[in-house]
């Protein structure tokens, strides 16, 4: 019997297909740098498929008398993301959605790409969220967290007894 008469061609189906394997392999080698503590500079190297989720990079500075949060988001406008403070984390979201159309010597090129991410971080018990303030300036979101000058004297030291 002739083993290539019974081979079967397989089709692929759109969630077991090669977008998906390459989404399953993206997300293995996200976690990889994210147990080991690689930044997320690294993960810039691989391009991200359509529709897939990003994490942009934040930094946190402990001020004086405030938190400052920057986080780089280029590519997308003000209209695009959204701050929430509750029950002590703030979370940051947004979606992208870019298209772009070129027609040159005959060819068209049509290309689509859109992502969305979702941060939530934890802050510290001192932050007052009446006293958060965002900005968004040239691909980069700053947020100013005032902090509770009343939130040290409720610290209650508890005697065991």
């Amino acid at each position: 019997m002739n083993k290539q008469s019974e081979m079967v061609p397989v089709q692929a189906s759109a969630e077991h297909g090669l977008a998906a394997v390459f989404g399953r392999l993206r997300n293995e080698i996200d976690q990889l740098f994210d147990d080991f503590s690689m930044p997320s500079q690294m993960r810039r190297l691989f391009p991200l498929p359509d529709g897939t989720n990003f994490s942009p990079l934040v930094e946190l500075k402990d001020k004086q008398d405030h938190y400052e949060l920057a986080i780089e988001v280029p590519g997308m406008e003000d209209k695009d993301i959204d701050v929430e403070f509750a029950d002590g984390v703030l979370s940051i979201s947004g979606e992208k959605r870019e298209e772009s159309e070129e027609t040159s010597g005959g060819c068209l090129i049509s290309e689509r790409s859109y992502g969305s991410f979702q941060r939530r971080l934890g802050m510290p018990p001192d932050v007052d969220p009446e006293q958060i303030d965002a900005k968004f300036r040239q691909g980069v979101l700053k947020i100013t967290i005032g902090k509770d000058k009343e939130a040290a004297r409720r610290v209650r030291k508890i005697a065991v007894g």
